[in-house]
């Protein structure tokens, strides 16, 4: 039987266990980026055949349809979350992203974080200023793929440190 220390019940076994949860939150967080650009696609194409579809049905939609509260049709959720995923929950998560690449000596994990954080700056103000000049929703279509990629990228770095680096405490931020 194991006898009862502090470290027992702190549930610290190794110096080195600390360092994996935050290159672990660092991967994990990366990877949620990577799924919310998906989740994104996925609602701004469910909005926007729902649109299409009822316009086919009959339906009319023009500025005083889209400032009216009561244009209702199958998929005009996915614009509500396209908004608030793209505004709120994207941004947190990259900043989250970037505190975190500090502490887990991920090799390029705070230039990738750092990418991650200003392909989302750059994402939202083509979203916003896509309402006024529609030439810039292929812009943000494109960097939609960007930080895709990059977030992904990000995620994969965190597992791909070499067993040496980890050995040698060598700095990798």
């Amino acid at each position: 039987m194991t006898p009862l220390t502090w470290r027992s019940l702190s549930g610290v076994r190794s110096s080195k266990e600390p360092e994996v949860a935050v290159r672990t939150a660092y991967r994990v967080i990366a990877h949620l980026v990577a799924l919310e650009v998906l989740i994104q696609a996925a609602a701004i194409a469910y909005a926007v055949f729902g649109l299409s579809t009822w316009i086919e049905g009959g339906g009319v939609l023009d500025k005083a349809g889209m400032e009216s509260e009561t244009t209702d049709f199958t998929g005009v959720g996915g614009f509500a979350l396209h908004g608030i995923n793209g505004q709120i929950v994207v941004p947190v998560l990259a900043l989250a992203l970037l505190v975190v690449a500090f502490f887990a000596r991920v090799p390029g994990g705070v230039r990738w974080a750092g990418i991650v954080v200003g392909l989302v700056a750059l994402q939202v103000l083509l979203g916003i200023l896509g309402h006024s000049a529609t030439g810039l929703g292929a812009l943000h279509g494109l960097c939609a793929l960007a930080l895709f990629a990059c977030a992904a990228v990000a995620g994969q770095r965190a597992g791909a440190r070499s067993g040496a680096a980890a050995t040698a405490g060598e700095r990798v931020a």
